[in-house]
């Protein structure tokens, strides 16, 4: 049986340590070498040519995305997969149109992490569970694929007041002058910025600023999100 080889990059030491006995113990799974530092990743690139690099999104010793870019560049076959204990929806998309094909939290089972690598080496995109489905991984999916943008449209539809206050949160308006510049209460731009969250997926204020300023792609959806009555 033809075994998977994995570049384990990983600068926490018992964590890769960790790892690398799980990988070790898959038959169909073979970990050609680990980096802790980040430093060396070229070189064990141009060794190895590994099929999947499991990669730290928070190196400490020089930036993963940009990383990811390099790696891609000089060796598009190799399947580049993210770990990272709770990615931000902006470091997602950012990845994605680098190149990388899947993300794995650290916090996951192990049947969940060994399924992860099993799918991206057989060419499947594997997006974090907690996206899986929503709004936001089909704008991924468009942003990279070139998919048709009613498949984003249709799975959210925003009130005009929704929209309105998507926008001010964009602009760093705060609950209060949201609620004085659209001529409402507080308790309901509140209620608005609720249902907001719960449509998109996220969990912050800051979180939608981001998803609004994220990408053109998103830009194009929310020009043509339906409108419905307030």
């Amino acid at each position: 049986m033809k075994r998977i080889q994995i570049l384990l990059i990983e600068d926490n030491r018992l964590l890769r340590e960790g790892l690398t006995a799980v990988l070790k113990k898959q038959h169909d799974m073979n970990v050609v070498e680990t980096v802790g530092d980040g430093e060396n990743i070229m070189m064990s690139m141009h060794k190895y040519k590994p099929e999947v690099m499991l990669l730290d999104l928070g190196l400490r010793s020089r930036n993963s995305l940009n990383l990811v870019k390099l790696v891609k560049k000089n060796f598009p076959s190799t399947k580049v997969i993210m770990m990272d204990l709770i990615p931000l929806q902006a470091d997602v998309f950012e990845f994605v149109q680098a190149g990388v094909s899947g993300f794995i939290l650290k916090d996951a089972r192990v049947n969940d992490f060994l399924t992860t690598i099993r799918s991206v080496a057989k060419g499947l995109q594997v997006l974090p569970s907690n996206l899986t489905g929503s709004l936001f991984s089909q704008i991924v999916e468009y942003a990279v694929n070139g998919s048709k943008p009613s498949a984003i449209i249709d799975s959210v539809r925003m009130t005009k007041r929704e929209k309105q206050v998507i926008e001010l949160i964009s602009d760093g308006y705060t609950n209060k002058e949201i609620a004085q510049k659209l001529h409402l209460s507080t308790h309901t731009v509140k209620s608005h910025v609720h249902n907001i969250l719960e449509k998109l997926s996220l969990n912050t204020r800051v979180q939608i600023a981001k998803h609004v300023h994220i990408s053109e792609s998103y830009k194009i959806a929310a020009d043509s999100t339906s409108l419905l009555g307030e």
